[in-house]
């Protein structure tokens, strides 16, 4: 049975850029959530501290927590290959730091979509890097995880590869037991495509999700499609409760039922406030419930 973690969506600022809320005030907040674990970010202002990694996981394992999942936003697609090198660095640090966390899935990304990049330049920069960081991930028991995305926070270009063929073309090109899919369905809807025909293309690699839910303010699809290759997150879409947007939760559990999907479910919400990130904890403990049901 899928087991659901929380992610500090709404407060990544104060976690990550002004300090106004420490890790362990995120970690008090979250256990009053039913849920089994937490996703950290690795641009938690006090995770650059390596001593700090083993405090956050014993404050959490305090409050009977664990730390599965690793949030990580390396930049794999610079021509500058002394630039990808350095983001290599990075990404074995955030193996490093996912470790002492006791988790067990680091997020890898494909990097930025440069205008100046290539579809077949950008696959091989990316293949690359992540290829030369399985090794090291295999090393501390931790499996890479890459997710069909939008953008990072604090990015200046969207995800290189963003749309649908691009990433699957990408998976393809990563054969080992360290390395699978984070499914967002809401980052599909963002690109302006559909999360259950992505989901169906990468199922089999799928081992940890993303939840949340998106819905219009205003426009169509069709409006959105035409936003894609603008930078910035689109203004037509926000975040929602979860159960309540444009994903159908339903046919995407039945999806992952028939391939056996027993991961970790991190939950991406509360962007309106706590209590929507506490509706979206009880919708989907009602459907993990309903489609992986206690023998």
């Amino acid at each position: 049975m899928p087991r659901l973690a929380a992610f500090p969506k709404a407060y990544l600022d104060p976690l990550c850029i002004d300090g106004t809320m420490t890790v362990k005030e995120w970690i008090d907040m979250a256990a009053t959530l039913d849920v089994d674990g937490l996703e950290f970010y690795s641009g938690f202002l006090e995770m650059k501290d390596p001593e700090f990694w083993s405090e956050a996981r014993e404050m959490a394992d305090e409050k009977g927590l664990v730390i599965p999942m690793l949030c990580a936003s390396p930049d794999f697609t610079h021509p500058d290959p002394q630039f990808r090198e350095h983001q290599i660095q990075l990404q074995r640090g955030w193996i490093d730091m996912t470790a002492a966390l006791g988790g067990q899935y680091c997020r890898v990304l494909s990097g930025q979509r440069r205008p100046e990049l290539s579809r077949e330049e950008g696959l091989q920069y990316a293949a690359d890097c992540i290829q030369a960081c399985i090794p090291y991930a295999a090393e501390k028991g931790i499996t890479l995880i890459l997710e069909n995305h939008y953008k990072d926070n604090y990015w200046e270009y969207p995800e290189f590869a963003q749309e649908m063929d691009i990433f699957c073309d990408l998976v393809d090109r990563i054969e080992s037991p360290h390395f699978g899919v984070n499914y967002d369905p809401s980052n599909t809807i963002l690109a302006g495509e559909d999360p259950l025909e992505l989901l169906r293309r990468v199922k089999h690699r799928v081992v940890t999700m993303h939840a949340s839910d998106r819905y219009l303010k205003e426009g169509t699809i069709e409006d959105l499609r035409k936003e894609e290759g603008s930078l910035g997150y689109a203004k037509r879409l926000s975040h929602g409760e979860i159960g309540k947007g444009m994903n159908d939760y339903d046919a995407i559990f039945s999806e992952l039922v028939s391939v056996g999907f027993d991961g970790w479910i991190s939950i991406e919400d509360g962007v309106d406030g706590f209590e929507q990130l506490e509706n979206s904890v009880r919708f989907l403990n009602t459907k993990i419930a309903k489609y992986w049901p206690v023998s």
